[in-house]
């Protein structure tokens, strides 16, 4: 395997809301939405990496937190390609922040109206949120290369 061509991430992803609204980053590099969050390092619980990821991103604690889906993304960039698996949970902040403490990154809230109309990635990601938020049922998909292939 040529791991300069391929790499496998797991991440986990935090689903911020406040009253009609979800937290959402963007890279300032980059011209899509994603949610906050990051990579689970070797070693890390899903729970531990959550909680360190808000941290480092927004220096807010979360208080409350619930897993609400996986989304798995694989997706190629200039650089190679990637194969990650998402563990998405609602998060409940101690406070609501949206400074970054992060120089590349800047967060906000996006009306839940809007996130059909932003580019919001992954897509699978964006389209079981929508469901969820209806629903409240865990879900989980897959999207191979930015085509939403299958998921409950």
């Amino acid at each position: 395997m040529n791991l300069t061509e391929k790499k496998f991430e797991i991440c986990v992803r935090a689903i911020i809301l406040n009253k009609n609204k979800v937290l959402v980053c963007k890279n300032l590099k980059k011209d899509y939405y994603f949610f906050p969050g990051g990579h689970v390092e070797f070693g890390e619980n899903a729970k531990a990496a959550l909680f360190r990821e808000i941290k480092e991103e927004l220096g807010i604690s979360i208080k409350k937190y619930k897993f609400i889906g996986f989304v798995e993304n694989i997706f190629k960039e200039r650089w190679g390609k990637h194969h990650e698996f998402n563990l998405i949970f609602e998060a409940v902040p101690a406070r609501i922040n949206t400074k970054s403490r992060e120089g590349h990154l800047l967060f906000s809230f996006l009306d839940i109206g809007q996130l059909s109309r932003n580019k919001v990635l992954p897509v699978a990601l964006k389209k079981f949120l929508l469901k969820w938020l209806n629903d409240k049922k865990v879900f989980w998909g897959s999207q191979i290369f930015n085509k939403y292939t299958h998921g409950f």
